[in-house]
């Protein structure tokens, strides 16, 4: 009886898809307890550690939590811009709500593609 394994992880492939999964748990808890405030933490980790994900379905997922962090910062910052001019503090309140919201979907498809062992987003870099 012979077992066909699609995919086989080496040890070090699987030690970069875990770091990526532990930045992936760190954005969540940042969101859930500080509205993403210390989400600086994981993605600096991801920074340093995507050059040696480089050439593997892992270095996308480096690019993702990038990305979504920088996106997410833009968001906060508008609807701090938008809070300031006391006009708009209704409006800041839906920019940030959904800024929460999309960012919490993007860590959700990024965790349920990593443990697929496949590849997200569609950008080659950052």
């Amino acid at each position: 009886m012979t077992i066909n394994q699609d995919l086989v992880l080496d040890s070090n492939l699987q030690s970069l898809k875990n770091f990526a999964w532990w930045f992936y748990i760190f954005h969540a808890f940042s969101m859930l307890f500080t509205f993403g405030a210390l989400s600086f933490i994981p993605v600096i980790l991801s920074y340093i550690k995507r050059g040696d994900a480089a050439g593997t379905f892992v270095y996308s997922h480096h690019n993702w939590q990038i990305a979504s962090f920088w996106i997410y910062l833009a968001c906060i910052f508008a609807g701090w811009i938008l809070f300031i001019t006391f006009l708009g503090i209704q409006v800041a309140l839906i920019v940030w709500f959904g800024a929460w919201v999309w960012k919490a979907y993007r860590l959700f498809t990024g965790i349920k593609a990593l443990n697929e062992n496949r590849p997200i987003g569609n950008a080659p870099g950052f």
